[in-house]
């Protein structure tokens, strides 16, 4: 079966897991998963000394498809947040051109009305509200009224092609907003995911590790293979710093 297979079919089990007893990764996911594959493996010659004590081997046939299940939920939380990452780094290159652009907008306007107070009142309307939905709102709104009375514009060289960009740029914007807040929603829903998915695993290879630990204290061959090579890396590397540090102050 595929990881996605593995996905679909675990995802209901996944998502039941509650808020609160959601773990989020303290290693790299794709260290876990290569820890959890070897543990599978690893605990194969021990099925019965495990089974014996009281490990429910179900677990272990398990853990293949939590692991198939996590890569997918990785992969897609990676897709989402990378896509998001891209429409945020859009909007915030774009952006300050539109705001610009709804400035110079409202300025011209200002001037070029303000002697018709009825259409001076829709430009004060319009510059009320903020924010970044407003401001695309804004864009069109005076497109659609400096189209509507070209007169008061005409007379002072406005560039009457700056509206037809503001229409355009508040099209794309619009878009543009949309998306980035579709991806956000996106990416926390696929975040989650991918957290229930790590936990779902979590719940087995703990469960293994704790087993092999207790029935194999005395076998230093054989308990190695029930702990975290990474994690144990990773205290030989703060507890030689600590003594390089130690050494160094003293």
């Amino acid at each position: 079966m595929s990881n996605l297979d593995y996905y679909n079919e675990k995802l209901a089990a996944i998502q039941a897991i509650p808020d609160s007893e959601i773990r989020r990764p303290g290693i790299p996911v794709d260290v876990y998963l290569q820890e959890a594959e070897n543990l599978f493996h690893w605990s194969q010659e021990d099925k019965k000394e495990l089974t014996d004590r009281g490990l429910d081997w179900g677990l272990v046939e398990d853990m293949q498809k939590r692991c198939g299940a996590l890569r997918e939920a990785q992969s897609r939380w990676i897709t989402t947040r990378f896509s998001h990452e891209e429409a945020e780094r859009l909007w915030t290159e774009k952006s300050p051109l539109a705001y610009d652009l709804r400035d110079e907008l409202l300025h011209t306007f200002r001037f070029a009305y303000r002697k018709q107070p009825d259409i001076l009142g829709r430009v004060d309307e319009i510059a009320q509200d903020t924010g970044h939905a407003d401001m695309i709102q804004d864009l069109n709104d005076l497109s659609v009224l400096g189209r509507e009375h070209p007169e008061a514009l005409e007379a002072i060289k406005f560039d009457m092609a700056l509206l037809e960009k503001a229409a355009v740029l508040a099209d794309g914007m619009s878009d543009l907003l949309g998306a980035a807040s579709a991806e956000r929603a996106d990416s926390s829903g696929a975040k989650k995911i991918r957290d229930q998915a790590y936990t779902h695993l979590k719940e087995a290879v703990d469960e293994v590790r704790e087993f092999g630990r207790f029935v194999f204290w005395r076998d230093e061959t054989r308990i190695k293979g029930y702990a975290s090579q990474y994690l144990r890396r990773s205290r030989r590397k703060s507890e030689a710093k600590g003594e390089s540090e130690s050494d160094t102050l003293s």
